[in-house]
């Protein structure tokens, strides 16, 4: 079991076994004083202080991305807890040529939280069917109800079409409710560049083909 409490106002326990049981190795230069590319190639030399480094450095960001997303502490802590340890298992599925560090581990975060939603809503609506007893009678027209789960899906591939960044701002707008400046906050953004990322998912949603076949009068 790894103990670490950051500077930053985020205490979690991480159980991280491949991490306490690994070589350690420390170079002699201050990990504090290198940037997040440098530290994330010393991962692949099994540098345990780079990654306590880059813990401290964005534990917090990730947990606040994914504590919004699942409204639920102890679940976001197991998501930062699953991002540090995949970029510590697998130092190379991070590349520089991808952007920037902290965006890299936002959408991995981002990706664990929302499994988890699913999963959840899928043991949601299991225990639900296990409990009806009677059969429920509904007003809805069966054919809306079709088109609406259309919708719900046709959404879902546009928004996989976006770029990393751009979806991740449009989920948390307009699933989660948040403000352009809570957006920009949870990020470590500048308020422009939300902005500017919003307007261009909402640009390219429009014209999306999965969107245009379900609007009305689309052949």
């Amino acid at each position: 079991m790894v103990d670490y409490v950051p500077s930053n106002g985020y205490t979690g326990r991480h159980d991280w076994p491949q991490v306490a049981a690994a070589a350690v190795t420390s170079e002699a230069a201050d990990a504090t004083l290198l940037a997040d590319e440098a530290l994330a190639e010393r991962l692949g030399v099994g540098d345990v202080g780079a990654l306590e480094c880059l813990y401290e450095r964005h534990s917090r960001a990730i947990f606040s991305l994914a504590l919004k997303l699942l409204a639920d502490r102890e679940a976001a802590e197991e998501v930062v807890q699953e991002t540090f340890l995949k970029l510590w298992q697998r130092p190379d599925s991070y590349s520089v040529a991808r952007g920037r560090l902290i965006a890299w581990l936002l959408g991995v975060a981002h990706h664990r939280a929302i499994d988890r939603l699913r999963r959840r809503r899928l043991e949601q609506r299991y225990g639900a069917s296990q409990q009806a007893t009677e059969p429920i009678v509904s007003d809805r027209d069966p054919v809306e109800d079709v088109l609406a789960s259309l919708r719900g899906e046709a959404v879902a591939r546009a928004l996989q079409g976006l770029p990393s960044a751009q979806r991740i701002a449009v989920e948390l707008a307009y699933l989660r409710g948040m403000t352009q400046v809570e957006i920009a906050s949870v990020l470590g953004e500048p308020l422009g560049t939300i902005k500017t990322r919003l307007r261009l998912a909402m640009q390219k949603l429009r014209g999306s083909l999965e969107l245009a076949e379900l609007r009305p009068g689309a052949p």
